[in-house]
């Protein structure tokens, strides 16, 4: 019996954005959306090629935000393509305010160790630690159980936002803050949970 000889994971090249369709065309766009995240995270998968790895964790950084906010940020929470887009949202505000977060995570997992658990920052859970808590997560879209990286990503959410409550001092906009992202930690959760369930696409 011959073994097939495995096939290198495709993933989105430079190109990745250039044939968008125009905004007037949402259903195109929607299209787009679900076929490029499909891509990521199915044909990534189980792939021990570091350099597609490597290129999944920062494709927020090779492509800008801008554009991934353009392909998924209107798809709705609860399928693949909106699920990717808090994911990479969630990376890139770790690695900008990454001092901020550790504070804030430092404090919130007084108050929330289960969280803290699945989580998994490692201790003492300064910047640099976040930062790469947060790129192992995106790892795991490519290397990782999906639903597991789903759930990480959710505790770190929930953790920082526990800890921003607890330090907010400006009143009402810190508040409102930690509320936004208690949401994205329950929207990434039942993210979780539709994966399981093999209806996440």
């Amino acid at each position: 019996m011959t073994v097939p000889t495995p096939r290198r994971p495709i993933l989105p090249g430079n190109k990745l954005f250039d044939s968008l369709p125009g905004a007037s065309d949402p259903a195109a766009i929607a299209e787009v959306a679900h076929r490029t995240a499909e891509l990521l995270v199915r044909g990534a998968r189980s792939t021990e090629d570091a350099e597609v790895i490597a290129r999944v964790v920062k494709l927020a950084d090779d492509y800008g935000l801008d554009e991934l906010a353009d392909l998924w940020s209107d798809s709705p929470s609860d399928s693949l393509p909106g699920t990717l887009w808090r994911l990479y949202l969630l990376r890139s505000w770790v690695h900008s305010h990454a001092e901020e977060v550790s504070r804030e995570y430092a404090t919130g997992r007084e108050y929330a160790e289960v969280h803290a658990v699945v989580a998994g920052v490692a201790d003492p859970p300064g910047p640099t630690e976040v930062r790469e808590m947060v790129d192992a997560v995106l790892r795991g879209v490519a290397t990782g159980d999906f639903a597991t990286t789903l759930d990480r990503a959710a505790a770190f959410a929930r953790i920082v936002a526990t800890g921003r409550a607890h330090l907010a001092d400006d009143g009402h906009g810190q508040v409102l803050s930690a509320s936004k992202l208690v949401e994205m930690a329950d929207q990434l959760q039942t993210a979780a949970r539709t994966e399981r369930a093999g209806q996440l696409w």
